[in-house]
């Protein structure tokens, strides 16, 4: 007979059940951690050092790049520490205030990413107004609306997923506190707080991405008109590095969220997790050095010992 009994302690199965995989796992993905931390960082220290770089586009990179520091280190961290000491224990406060970190971060990087977008449309498509309009109290503003949001976003799916009773089994099948395990692993009937979750995120993250694809629209229709082919490429670059991490971002969040609980396959949610909580915020730093000579010419400064490329 089952145990009905209510749930005070949740064990996370971890990256995998073979310990031959959880061995290359925990070397894989420590490496990929201190990139992530060595790459974010230096992102944050690069803006911050550099006068060149204090324009509204690299203050939004910057915090970005502070919220995939934060949103990496809110997961996988513990994991790591876990699986290496076969601690896989974790309370139930602990794991509501994991999802809370964890979707607050996430949330925070789509309202910052259309933010972004926003700020590229202007650059581009009202270049005259651009200065007057993206001031510094401006992009402050934009920042703390994104904060603001990305609390309330939390809170509501926290308390939506664990006003949920738990009583039978407490095995997450995941490396950390997901809303897709613990909706699967909740007893008694999920479909209402499924379909609030559904259409809360929907309707927030709709609306993020109409904003971000309205502002391309506008982009693209401002470069098209541009005459020079050398002046549509330099327009054009000026985004390519954003749009990047919409694309990436959008593309790993939605195979992971955009899908019933019903239809949740635990390994197919553990590899989602890693490309959206692990690979994205590892590669953003990448991707906003790799092809910007003004932040390339900021890292240089911050390690010159490393030759420039």
């Amino acid at each position: 007979m089952a145990n009905l009994s209510a749930v005070s302690v949740f064990i996370l199965q971890g990256f995998s059940t073979v310990p031959a995989i959880q061995l290359l796992s925990i070397a894989s993905f420590l490496l990929i951690y201190l990139a992530a931390v060595l790459g974010n960082v230096s992102i944050v220290i690069a803006v911050t050092l550099s006068t060149r770089l204090h324009t509204p586009m690299y203050f939004f990179v910057k915090h970005l790049s502070l919220v995939d520091l934060c949103s990496t280190s809110t997961t996988l961290p513990r994991a790591l520490v876990a699986t290496m000491a076969d601690t896989k224990e974790i309370s139930l406060p602990a794991c509501a205030s994991q999802l809370f970190a964890f979707v607050c971060f996430g949330s925070l990087e789509c309202f910052l990413i259309t933010a972004m977008a926003f700020d590229r449309c202007l650059a581009i498509y009202r270049p005259l107004i651009y200065g007057a309009t993206m001031s510094s109290q401006t992009c402050v503003s934009m920042v703390v609306v994104a904060w603001v949001s990305g609390l309330l976003f939390s809170t509501f799916h926290t308390v939506n997923t664990f006003s949920l009773p738990f009583c039978g089994s407490n095995m997450i099948d995941h490396f950390f506190c997901d809303i897709p395990p613990l909706m699967h692993l909740a007893c008694g009937d999920t479909e209402g707080h499924e379909a609030a979750g559904f259409a809360v995120s929907g309707c927030i993250i709709m609306t993020c991405f109409v904003l971000t694809c309205l502002s391309y629209v506008l982009i693209v229709y401002t470069v098209v008109h541009i005459r020079s082919s050398a002046g549509r490429w330099k327009a054009f670059s000026t985004c390519s590095s954003h749009l990047a991490t919409v694309l990436l971002f959008y593309g790993t969040g939605s195979s992971a969220y955009m899908q019933p609980t019903a239809h949740y396959s635990p390994l197919q949610g553990r590899m989602a997790a890693v490309f959206y909580s692990i690979l994205t915020p590892t590669l953003n730093p990448l991707i906003y050095s790799l092809r910007n000579k003004d932040m390339k010419a900021a890292l240089h400064k911050l390690y010159p010992q490393v030759p420039s490329w």
